[in-house]
């Protein structure tokens, strides 16, 4: 006998084996020695309430074995003799349209301006050690994409476009934790996550595909409006038979190189405002609504907040909990900060974006600049956030409720930036569409959750990189670009994804629409 059954527990008891073989056994009837297996397939924290509980969905069964569970297991088939499609980024959106390219029978060409995960750890210690900005290998461009080293958060809604549920086994079949198949909200972990990304590369590599890194694209080589394949900076002609184009939204110069050629971009909506950390036990405190925090029992909390705020939502984004903030720019003259958390979420703070949506006509003199007005809007905060920084990487930071009064901050609290922090009065010099927003959500997310607000607090300078200004367009069916044939936007840099998950969805699906082009077929539902 086989029965779902759903447990909602205390955090105590959601840890204890033998309680919950004793209530699986009283809500199927039967002795406990008679349940025979008992699998939890999906776990969830509710804390919405005064009490907190941990959700299980459990499949249980009594009096008979269990089928035996299958390991996830992909096969990816030889392509080394197979069609060749051209792959520009080795984020989550390229590895894993590469990926679904050679389950189609396709051989991917994957080329990565920046470099793999292990000589791309060396330039992020230099810049944690405030000595110098590698252009080409940072906390954005390398191997694996700017999620690689900032945090592994696996949770996405936009489930319609593709198969979530494979993006994770994918993952967990190329060395992620099982954890992430059961999780509501999956999380690998910044410091697990290079070793997934180097396997997925083997994976690609032992097909027949190839890996190329410290190879920057710089120009498209098309015929007609159709692509033929792309020139790197040291002169070379990669051909193929597609380009999917997965670049990310840091690659700024890509947008220029297409502006340039003459291929059609749009401006769209984004977001832009700062990083603030949080002392872990403070939001453990507000989330768990108990002054005793999270006990034994329940993992770094964590929280989602946002609202509107004269006609612009300002909301929270990348929440790390038990996390760090790194320097994320890619140039030396810019400030940008980002988060991560490593897989057991045990640092002392906990730090998330807070940002303001920013709509194409919200940037002043910069429209002048045309479909690419919103970049140099981005890049001149940027800028402005680094003169009000300190020497090098050190970040510009105020306390969180001296910012919501306009004070400056004599005294800052400690915080997880290794660079440093000078004290700076960011209320000030933020511009005003965007500060005084977040001053007015910081005021309302503190009636939401009650000591939010706080010196024990900061804000730091500048979260800029939540997404793009700019969206490369593309057909809503065919997803090749609406001017250029063979030409496939991916991801976020191309406008149609956010964040690991909805990245590697649209990568695998743009690998479909490419074999679709290719073959003359559509494949089934």
């Amino acid at each position: 006998m086989k029965r779902e059954i759903v447990l909602r527990l205390s955090p105590k008891e959601a840890a204890d084996s033998k309680l919950i073989k004793s209530l699986v056994a009283k809500k199927m009837k039967v002795a406990e020695s008679k349940v025979t297996s008992i699998r939890v397939v999906k776990r969830s924290i509710d804390a919405r309430q005064r009490i907190v509980l941990v959700q299980l969905h459990i499949d249980a069964y009594a009096n008979v074995m269990p089928p035996k569970e299958k390991p996830v297991e992909f096969s990816y088939q030889d392509v080394s003799h197979k069609p060749t499609v051209v792959v520009v980024g080795a984020g989550p959106g390229g590895y894993f349209a590469a990926l679904r390219l050679i389950e189609l029978g396709l051989r991917p060409v994957v080329l990565e301006r920046g470099k793999g995960v292990n000589e791309r750890k060396k330039d992020l210690a230099l810049l944690n050690r405030n000595e110098s900005v590698n252009t080409e290998s940072n906390y954005a461009f390398g191997e694996g994409g700017a999620g690689t080293f900032s945090d592994g958060k696996l949770y996405t809604r936009s489930t319609k476009r593709g198969d979530f549920k494979k993006v994770l086994e994918v993952f967990n079949f190329h060395g992620a934790s099982e954890d992430i198949l059961i999780d509501a909200h999956p999380h690998i972990g910044t410091d697990k996550l290079p070793e997934v990304i180097k396997a997925m590369r083997q994976s690609i590599i032992n097909a027949g595909g190839e890996v190329y890194f410290n190879t920057k694209v710089t120009s498209l080589i098309m015929s007609d409006r159709k692509i033929k394949g792309v020139e790197t900076q040291g002169g070379d002609k990669i051909l193929g038979e597609a380009v999917i184009l997965a670049t990310g939204h840091s690659a700024r110069d890509i947008y220029y190189m297409l502006d340039a050629e003459g291929v059609v971009l749009e401006a769209k909506t984004w977001a832009m405002g700062v990083r603030v950390e949080h002392p872990q036990e403070l939001i453990d405190q507000i989330q768990y609504h108990s002054p005793k925090g999270r006990g034994d029992y329940l993992p770094a909390a964590s929280y989602s907040l946002s609202c509107q705020i004269e006609e612009r939502g300002v909301y929270s984004f990348c929440m790390c909990p038990g996390g760090f903030i790194v320097p994320a720019m890619t140039s030396a003259d810019e400030m940008v900060v980002n988060g991560m958390s490593p897989s057991r979420r045990n640092s002392p703070w906990a730090n998330s974006g807070m940002v303001v949506e920013v709509q194409p006509d919200d940037i002043g003199e910069f429209q002048n600049k045309g479909v690419l007005g919103g970049l140099e809007y981005q890049k001149e905060l940027e800028r402005l956030a680094f003169v009000n920084g300190g020497r090098g990487v050190v970040a510009p930071a105020q306390a969180l409720a001296d910012f919501v009064d306009g004070k400056l901050s004599f005294e800052l609290p400690d915080c997880s930036y290794i660079p440093g922090l000078v004290a700076s009065p960011l209320h000030f010099w933020l511009p005003e569409n965007v500060g005084q927003r977040l001053r007015k959500g910081f005021e309302y997310f503190d009636r939401r959750a009650k000591g939010f607000v706080t010196n024990e607090a900061l804000v730091v300078g500048v979260e800029s990189r939540t997404s793009s200004p700019v969206r490369i367009p593309r057909d809503r069916v065919t997803f090749q670009h609406v001017q250029v044939e063979g030409l496939y936007p991916c991801g976020e840099g191309a406008g149609y994804a956010g964040g690991i998950a909805s990245s590697a969805i649209d990568g695998e699906k743009c690998a479909e629409k490419v074999w679709e082009f290719l073959t003359g077929s559509t494949l089934e539902a």
